[in-house]
C-alpha cells in the first residue's frame, strides 16, 4: 500500500518514504514509526503500543522514543511546535493528523515507476462504501456516534445480498471533511458512497446523510434525521432501519433510470433487471409484459441471477393477481417454477425469497406463504416490501391488529416506495378485519386515490365505504372499477384475496353487492 498526504508518499511495501517522488532518507525505525501512526490514524497510539511494534517490546528509554519522534517530524519538516502531521498527546501518545489517502500500487509496464492500481468496477452488482461520518460541535462522551452508526450501517447492509459493501477497514480510511466521490470511486472500486455530519447541539442530535454516485459525484438521495441526544441509543435502531430501507429503494431506482439511457443491445443483466423492476411496480398488463421480457434477458445473460428468476416469478404473480390472462393456473405454476429456481441459487435473497411466499397466496395457502414471508424478513429485517407483503397475509388470515403493525412498519420504512398505496390499502384491510370502519374508510381513500393504485384497490375502497355507511364515495368507486374492468367479477376479486377469515369474507362480500360493480359469469 501507499498513503499520500501532501507531497509525501509512504510506501509500505519499497519501505519508503518520498516526497514529490524523490526518496527522504530515514531510518528502519522512524519509517516503522510513521506507518504504525499513518495505519491508526483514526486514534490514539500510545506510547507503550509505539514500543511494543517498533521496538518488539524491547525495554528502551523515554529519550529514544522521543528522539524517532523528533527525527520523523524533522523528515516531513514538522515541528514539535506546528505538529502539521504528528501530533503529541502529553503523557498519553501520539496521532498522525495530516489528511491522509491509501492506494495499492504496482508498476507501470516498463517496471519503473509506482503508479496507483485503481480497483476495478468489474461487479455487476452495485457497490457502496459507508464513510465515517463527519462530527459537528461538542460530542461529549456521543462522540462515539459518528463511527458507530455507519459501522452499524456497513453491518445491516453486507445483509443485502444485491449490494456489495466495502468493509470498515477500508472505506473508514476516507475521513476528509470533504471527501471527494470521485476519489472514494476510483480507489475503492465502488459505484456509490454515502457520508454524513452527526451534529449535536444542546441536547438535540441531527444526522444529515448524501449518496452520491461516484462515477459523476451526482447526489442521488439525502435524508435527515433528528433525534433528542439521550434517546439516541433507543432510537439508533429506527434510523438504522430507515436508512437502509432508503438505500434499498433509492439505489435500485438509480440504477434503473442509468440503464433507460443505454442502447438496448448495450444491457447487460443487472440493468435489464433494474429496468424490468421500474415497469414490474407500475401494475399494469402493458409494463409487466416488459418486464418480463427484460427479466428473461437478464437470465439469457446471466442464467445464475437469482433475481432475475424471482423478478419473472413476480411478473407471472402480477399476471395471476391482476387477471391478466385467462389461464391462471399457468400463470401461478410459473410463478412457484420461478420462484423456486430463484430460491434454489440464492436461497438467502430476501425477494427470492418474498416471491416464494406470494406464489403460495395465489393458491391460498396462507400459512405456507407466512412461512417463505418470515424468512425473507428474517434474511433481511428492515425489508419493507416483504413486511407489506405480510401484512397482507395477515389481513387475509384475520389477524387485522398485525397486519396494521407491519403495513405501519413498512410505511416508516420506506415513505416513498412505489408500492406505498397498497401499504395503505393493506392498513385499510386490516381496519376492516377488526370492524373499524371509518379507519379503513380513510385508509382506502387515500390509497385509492394514490397514482399507479390499480383496480383492486379501487375495490377495496368500495368495500370500505359501504361498511362505514358512505354511500356517495362507494357508489363513485364503485363507477371507478366498472370503467376500469367492466367484467370484473366476485370471483376475481377473492381469487386475488384469498381470505381465511370467513367473516370478513362475507361482510366484504355484502358490502360490495350493494353495489354491483361484478357481473356474473356464464
Amino acid at each position: 500500500m501507499v498513503y499520500l498526504f501532501n507531497e509525501f508518499e509512504l510506501d509500505r511495501s519499497k519501505v519508503e518514504l518520498r516526497r514529490n517522488g524523490v526518496t527522504v532518507p530515514v531510518e528502519p525505525q522512524v519509517f516503522a514509526l510513521l506507518l504504525l501512526l499513518a495505519e491508526n490514524r483514526e486514534r490514539l497510539v500510545t506510547r507503550d503500543e509505539v514500543i511494543e511494534k517498533v521496538w518488539d517490546g524491547r525495554i528502551v528509554s523515554e529519550s529514544a522514543l522521543d528522539s524517532r519522534i523528533k527525527s520523523a517530524r524533522r523528515a516531513l519538516g514538522d515541528s514539535g511546535k506546528a505538529q502539521r502531521f504528528v501530533r503529541t498527546i502529553h503523557g498519553k501518545g501520539f496521532r498522525f493528523v495530516a489528511e491522509l489517502r491509501e492506494v495499492a500500487a504496482v508498476r507501470d509496464p516498463v517496471g519503473s515507476v509506482e503508479v496507483p492500481c485503481l480497483v476495478p468496477q468489474g461487479e455487476a452488482k452495485p457497490s457502496i462504501a459507508v464513510l465515517p461520518f463527519r462530527l459537528i460541535g461538542s460530542a461529549g462522551p456521543h462522540s462515539v456516534i459518528a463511527d458507530g452508526l455507519p459501522d452499524e450501517l456497513i453491518a445491516e447492509l453486507s445483509r443485502l445480498r444485491w449490494l456489495l459493501v466495502i468493509a470498515r477497514g477500508s472505506s473508514f480510511r476516507f475521513r476528509s471533511a470533504t471527501p471527494d466521490p470521485g476519489e472514494v470511486g476510483k480507489v475503492l472500486g465502488v459505484r456509490y458512497c454515502l457520508s454524513g455530519t452527526v451534529e449535536i447541539a444542546s441536547s438535540t442530535l441531527a444526522l444529515t446523510v448524501q449518496l452520491v454516485d461516484t462515477r459523476d459525484a451526482g447526489v442521488v438521495w439525502g435524508d435527515r434525521f433528528v433525534s433528542n441526544i439521550a434517546d439516541v441509543h433507543a432510537t439508533r435502531g429506527a434510523i438504522l432501519a430507515k436508512l437502509v430501507a432508503g438505500l434499498e429503494l433509492q439505489i435500485p431506482s438509480h440504477e434503473a433510470r442509468a440503464a433507460q439511457l443505454m442502447a438496448p443491445e448495450n444491457l447487460d443483466a443487472w440493468s435489464a433487471y433494474h429496468l424490468g423492476l421500474q415497469h414490474m411496480f407500475r401494475f399494469n398488463r402493458n409494463d409487466n409484459a416488459v418486464a418480463g421480457e427484460l427479466f428473461k434477458r437478464a437470465i439469457a445473460e446471466d442464467p445464475r441471477f437469482a433475481r432475475a428468476h424471482a423478478g419473472l416469478s413476480f411478473v407471472h404473480f402480477q399476471n395471476a393477481f391482476l387477471g391478466y390472462t385467462q389461464d391462471i393456473p399457468e400463470e401461478v405454476c410459473h410463478a412457484r417454477r420461478f420462484a423456486e429456481r430463484g430460491v434454489e441459487l440464492d436461497s438467502l435473497d430476501p425477494f427470492a425469497n418474498l416471491t416464494m411466499g406470494r406464489s403460495f397466496w395465489l393458491e391460498g395457502a396462507l400459512d405456507a406463504s407466512f412461512a417463505w414471508l418470515d424468512r425473507a424478513t428474517a434474511i433481511s429485517p428492515n425489508y419493507a416490501q416483504g413486511i407489506y407483503a405480510r401484512a397482507w397475509t395477515h389481513a387475509l388470515s384475520g389477524r387485522g391488529t398485525d397486519g396494521r403493525a407491519d403495513a405501519d412498519a413498512a410505511m416508516a420504512l420506506s415513505p416513498l416506495d412505489p408500492l406505498y398505496y397498497a401499504m395503505a390499502a393493506t392498513r385499510a384491510l386490516s381496519h376492516i378485519v377488526c370492524g373499524e370502519e371509518a379507519e379503513a374508510a380513510a385508509w382506502a381513500e387515500r390509497a385509492a386515490r394514490s397514482p399507479g393504485a390499480h383496480v383492486l384497490i379501487a375495490v377495496i375502497a368500495v368495500a370500505a365505504h359501504s361498511l362505514n355507511g358512505n354511500r356517495q364515495q362507494a357508489a363513485a368507486w364503485a363507477a371507478n372499477v366498472r370503467a376500469r374492468n367492466a367484467a370484473f367479477t366476485e370471483a376475481d376479486f377473492f381469487r386475488s384475496f384469498p381470505f381465511a377469515d370467513t367473516a370478513a369474507r362475507q361482510r366484504i362480500a355484502k358490502a360490495l353487492a350493494a353495489f354491483k360493480i361484478w357481473r356474473t359469469r356464464g
